[in-house]
């Protein structure tokens, strides 16, 4: 793969252009990685709606029939359902950790596995999240595609 950068005052945005013979798994992948840096969802916090990154997002959760996004910094409350936020994050990093959260797998930091075929997920703030014994194969699947694609 041969990888360009131009870089020139003059051009009026960022563009990326990628040429290929055929768009492959790996191709596909980069596109979705470059997306969840345009992709933004809304968060209310003490009144206020904040647009956030979903790179800074760490994990999603419900709780009393109420949806929260969780930053290092805080826990921003949504108005969309968690299935429409699995939705929305199909294709990014995001995986399903139980009934009530998603998780970004680009934030963890070290993975676990528990007794009942649970896995403990450390994200990289620190935080704790359980993954479910029926989601933490997707979890050891995306585990396995990230030491495949290290050895290619």
């Amino acid at each position: 793969m041969k990888i360009t950068l131009n870089q020139d005052p003059s051009f009026p945005e960022t563009e990326v252009i990628i040429n290929c013979p055929q768009a492959d798994e790996d191709i596909l992948h980069l596109v979705a990685m470059l997306r969840v840096h345009q992709k933004k969802l809304v968060g209310v916090l003490n009144g206020e709606r904040h647009l956030l990154d979903t790179k800074d997002i760490l994990y999603i959760d419900t709780a009393d029939k109420r949806t929260f996004l969780y930053t290092a910094e805080a826990a921003y409350e949504c108005a969309l359902r968690l299935y429409e936020l699995e939705e929305a994050l199909k294709g990014m990093d995001f995986l399903r950790a139980g009934r009530s959260a998603i998780v970004n797998f680009r934030r963890m930091k070290s993975i676990r596995p528990e007794l009942g075929g649970r896995m403990l997920v450390t994200m990289d703030n620190g935080e704790r999240l359980y993954v479910s014994r029926q989601y933490a194969v997707e979890l050891k699947e995306k585990l396995r595609d990230v030491e495949r694609s290290i050895l290619t």
